[in-house]
């Protein structure tokens, strides 16, 4: 390690985002934590990613913070920031690594870090940042080369001297997770080792979500090509969308939408045989367990594909790709609408059969 970090042993790790961006900074995270024995590993996240915490056993403990420069979070008082910052200062931390895709600033985080006195600050940053930043990284995406989003952290964790053991993505279920979704799946009828196919059709972003009729396609083909049994999975929030394809399909397939906490859905998706998702946070929840993917994946950035599975990704080529955007800004969707249900068929029976 370069000697100003081989002391650091109070880290802070800044990832603001979704379930599925801390998620992708595991390896990195493991890196730091086997950096330097008897490392503690304090994850600052979003209010809806912090509930991650107890399945990243490489994180010590979490805070959540709403940070009026992220979109999910609304503005608020400047007096709130700068008690914050206080807070943290309060509780001695060494040094601070913020991690960002290549589309963000760390510059309002890396305030937020100096302001809380952190003596050691690094990021990827595209402009010189001064005193912010004790140590940075220039950023060369995207105008140089575009990374996988694990990779982009890994190298930023390899650039303070810290290589993982493994650059897999972390998420421990726990057996009590377990045990519940054997005891769920065998009500529905479902046991091992029986193959069963979990979907999930939900997404944060309308853009990123496979339209409910080409789900109803699938999962009628799906039902006449492999008979196996098929599992929807979504948060409450996307229970109507479920209850839509649900009950569109025709087609026997079961649903748990609305009836898992966050460390059963894990194990959903690691006791099942296939999982078939969107780009979005249990599509990383299945490559971090091991399971064979399917990844329905809108072309709005590419840094966010399946990492070290056995995957199949579906896209269809437009010229708008890599928009960056939530919502389709030409309206149709095509990145996703072109994908023929055929394919995802048979991009399962291909998993299937190895």
């Amino acid at each position: 390690m370069k000697p100003s970090w081989n002391k650091a042993t109070r880290m802070l790790c800044v990832r603001l985002d979704s379930l599925g961006d801390v998620l992708m900074c595991t390896p990195a995270l493991r890196a730091l934590r086997e950096s330097l024995p008897g490392r503690t590993i304090t994850l600052l996240t979003s209010p809806g990613a912090a509930a991650v915490q107890p399945y990243i056993p490489e994180v010590d403990d979490v805070i959540a913070y709403g940070a009026p420069w992220t979109k999910a979070s609304g503005p608020h008082a400047p007096n709130v920031d700068l008690a914050f910052a206080a807070e943290l200062g309060a509780r001695g931390f060494d040094g601070a690594i913020i991690f960002t895709s290549y589309s963000q600033s760390p510059l309002p985080a890396a305030l937020l870090c100096y302001l809380a006195n952190i003596p050691l600050r690094v990021a990827h940053c595209h402009e010189n940042p001064y005193h912010l930043l004790t140590h940075w990284l220039a950023d060369p995406e995207p105008d140089q080369v575009i990374r996988h989003e694990v990779r982009r952290q890994l190298d930023l964790a390899a650039h303070i001297g810290c290589q993982p053991s493994s650059t897999r993505m972390s998420f421990a279920v726990r057996p009590t997770d377990l045990d519940v979704v054997r005891g769920r799946l065998s009500r529905l009828g479902i046991g091992e080792p029986q193959p069963w196919i979990a979907l999930h059709p939900g997404a944060s972003a309308a853009s990123r979500r496979y339209p409910p009729s080409h789900w109803m396609e699938v999962i009628r083909q799906l039902d006449a090509r492999l008979g196996c049994p098929m599992v929807l999975t979504g948060s409450a929030d996307e229970q109507t969308l479920i209850d839509q394809i649900h009950e569109g399909c025709g087609v026997p397939v079961r649903s748990l939408a609305g009836q898992l906490g966050l460390g059963e859905l894990g194990a959903v998706l690691q006791l099942a045989t296939v999982v078939v998702s969107n780009n979005t946070g249990p599509a990383h929840i299945a490559a971090a367990v091991g399971t064979p993917l399917v990844s329905l994946y809108a072309m709005t950035n590419p840094q966010h594909t399946p990492w070290h599975v056995r995957n199949r990704l579906l896209y269809h080529d437009v010229p708008c790709r890599f928009c960056m955007k939530s919502i389709c800004p030409q309206g149709h969707n095509e990145c996703l609408e072109k994908i023929a249900p055929e394919r995802v068929v048979d991009a399962v029976y291909e998993l299937l059969q190895k």
